[in-house]
């Protein structure tokens, strides 16, 4: 099976994004054979728009099809677990938006069922796969930072008007949104679990957070600064502050550029997609889809670059700051 055949779940706008992505890669390599959404007219538009040859107005009909390898699951937070473990039920290997499940609760079971199903299944951190960060890993392996001592980084958008990231019921607050990409930025520097964590934040009428800072305390009193927002525009990069020096991210969770130690740019330029996308960089959306495909003609479960224990860290430490500052869902009860 050389070439990898995508179902799409949920004909949102990052599912757009997603399958735009695709289209800059190798069409022997990747297809998109269906998408599926609650309203079978707009599932209709999403298909004619990018050719697709299958539109379904359920889930369950995509679950069932037999021409699916793997399914991109793009539909709101709440809906990650239950779409999930369908899509593995049936058999399909899956790729699930950030953030993996509502709680690391969630994220264990889900986790646990692919493992039992040998399917493959990542938690979609896009970031993790743009060629940037994966030079900063090797700038890190080698030694040339030194010791990673301080990390700081900031993601906020105004977001007052954005539904899902307004409302509980749609899983919303900027940590499940924002926050997942400061965390895994921070793990991705430090390799190690933090120790303590503290945050404060400011909750809106539904209960959910409209901002936080936060600091992630590792060992040898390292620390990593987190600040999110959906109230205003922040800086938007991450500083990586080693013994010996440090690279700066701009626009960190899609970066096609970034400082290197020397102080020079580095840069990787993303090709052009088909389609205008709706958010920045979106056709980076082509690596992650590049690792799901080479995991899986590898037979691997997971993926070394975001694998089944770092999302439950990742789910953990989200965990641990929604209780610092009060956000319960009713997936926690």
């Amino acid at each position: 099976m050389e070439l990898l055949r995508w179902g799409i779940v949920s004909a949102g706008k990052i599912s757009h994004d997603f399958v735009t992505a695709l289209s800059t890669l190798p069409s022997d390599e990747h297809s998109v054979v269906a998408i599926a959404a609650r309203d079978k007219s707009r599932a209709e538009e999403f298909a004619k728009l990018h050719e697709i040859p299958n539109a379904f107005g359920s889930y369950e009909e995509l679950a069932e099809s037999k021409d699916i390898d793997v399914v991109y699951i793009g539909s709101i937070n709440p809906q990650h677990f239950d779409i999930g473990m369908m899509m593995l039920e049936h058999g399909k290997h899956v790729l699930i938006e950030k953030p993996l499940c509502m709680n690391e609760k969630q994220a264990k079971k889900l986790i646990t069922y692919a493992e039992r199903k040998k399917l493959f299944l990542m938690e979609a951190v896009w970031s993790r796969f743009f060629p940037a960060y994966q030079y900063i890993r090797k700038q890190i392996a080698s030694g040339v930072l030194g010791t990673i001592e301080e990390v700081n980084v900031s993601f906020g958008f105004d977001l007052m008007a954005v539904d899902r990231v307004q409302k509980k019921e749609l899983g919303g607050g900027t940590l499940l949104d924002l926050g997942i990409y400061t965390i895994q930025l921070c793990q991705w520097a430090f390799q190690e679990p933090p120790l303590t964590i503290k945050a404060t934040g400011e909750l809106n009428a539904d209960g959910v957070d409209l901002s936080i800072d936060g600091e992630l305390h590792y060992s040898g009193s390292r620390v990593a600064k987190i600040q999110t927002s959906a109230k205003k525009l922040l800086e938007n990069k991450a500083i990586i502050k080693g013994s010996k020096g440090q690279i700066t991210l701009p626009n960190f969770w899609c970066p096609t550029s970034i400082i290197d130690i020397d102080g020079k740019q580095k840069e990787w330029v993303v090709p052009k997609g088909k389609q205008k996308t709706n958010f920045p960089n979106s056709e980076g959306l082509r690596y992650e889809a590049e690792e799901v495909r080479k995991c899986i003609l590898d037979g691997k479960l997971q993926s070394e670059h975001m694998n089944h224990n770092e999302s439950l860290l990742v789910a953990r430490i989200e965990d641990s700051i929604r209780k610092e500052i009060g956000v319960v869902y009713p997936e926690d009860e």
